[in-house]
């Protein structure tokens, strides 16, 4: 009798033990807070989702994005524990590590948060085609971006002598953040009242009314350069994504993005420069340039 209770005792403590142990194997990820919005205010501790993870807000903000900014404390993933949110592209295919690699002097601003958080507003970038293409329309994008930017260096364009020209007062809008507040910014360096506005309309964000936000949010600086290799055609005859995506090669994405000023023999340097950017990047990524480079 006593080995038989014995017995028993055994057996309930291995279940007991299994029970123990079962919980903490399938715990599932918090439940997400309601989903960051950049036109709302957080105060200190208040809770939003973001990129599949929670974030509390340190102390008051507006439009500046988890992960971004200082303000938010990360507070770990939620929902499905996957890290990141049905809309935003997963894998992305360059890696932090060949981010840094490629902008080896970047300024501090241009966050490789700040793109991956970006990359929602356009899921198809870099997220269309075979692994090559995705990782060839990544490194042309980054390459151009690079070109512009004095390798990332610059947020602001540096001729200030320029600032007062870039306000088309013929458009119905005007220019209600000044004369010369539409100088270019960020990583495609933005420029024009027209262009603030068709940008800042796609994306949701008040860009006319509020053009510095390119060169105060990282999230938003990337989206204005995702907004314009997505969506416009420029000087060219295609949008940048569409000339990668379709096989048309990166020369077409220097005639969208400055080609009535550098293509077919107008700055063969320029071009130059940015085709040798465009190599150095997709070694980097481990891929081939593809055909047709040059404008």
């Amino acid at each position: 009798m006593i080995r038989r209770i014995m017995g028993l005792l055994a057996a309930l403590g291995a279940v007991a033990a299994m029970v123990v142990v079962l919980p903490a194997t399938t715990a599932a990820a918090a439940d997400c807070a309601a989903p960051w919005n950049s036109s709302s205010v957080y105060t200190g501790g208040g809770s939003a989702s973001y990129n599949g993870h929670n974030w509390t807000a340190k102390w008051w903000t507006q439009n500046e994005t988890p992960g971004s900014f200082d303000v938010w404390a990360d507070q770990g993933s939620c929902g499905g524990g996957g890290g990141t949110d049905p809309g935003t592209p997963s894998g992305f295919v360059v890696s932090e590590a060949q981010f840094n690699q490629m902008f080896p002097n970047r300024n501090p601003f241009y966050t490789y948060s700040g793109l991956t958080a970006a990359l929602s507003a356009y899921p198809g970038f870099a997220n269309s085609g075979s692994d090559t293409v995705k990782r060839q329309e990544a490194a042309a994008f980054l390459a151009n971006v690079s070109h512009e930017t004095g390798g990332l260096v610059y947020v602001v364009e540096q001729n200030t002598a320029n600032y007062p020209h870039y306000c088309d007062s013929s458009q119905p809008y005007g220019c209600p953040a000044g004369q010369s507040a539409y100088y270019g910014r960020g990583p495609i360096q933005l420029s024009w009242n027209f262009n603030y506005k068709a940008a800042g309309d796609a994306l949701g964000i008040d860009l006319l009314g509020n053009p510095y936000l390119v060169e105060q949010n990282a999230s938003v600086a990337w989206k204005t350069g995702l907004w314009y290799w997505n969506t416009q055609n420029g000087p060219g005859t295609m949008t940048a994504h569409n000339a990668m995506v379709n096989g048309a090669g990166f020369g077409e994405t220097i005639r969208s993005i400055n080609g009535s000023l550098e293509c077919n023999g107008g700055n063969p340097a320029q071009v130059q420069s940015r085709i040798d950017r465009y190599r150095a990047f997709v070694s980097i990524l481990g891929t081939t340039p593809g055909s047709n480079l040059s404008c």
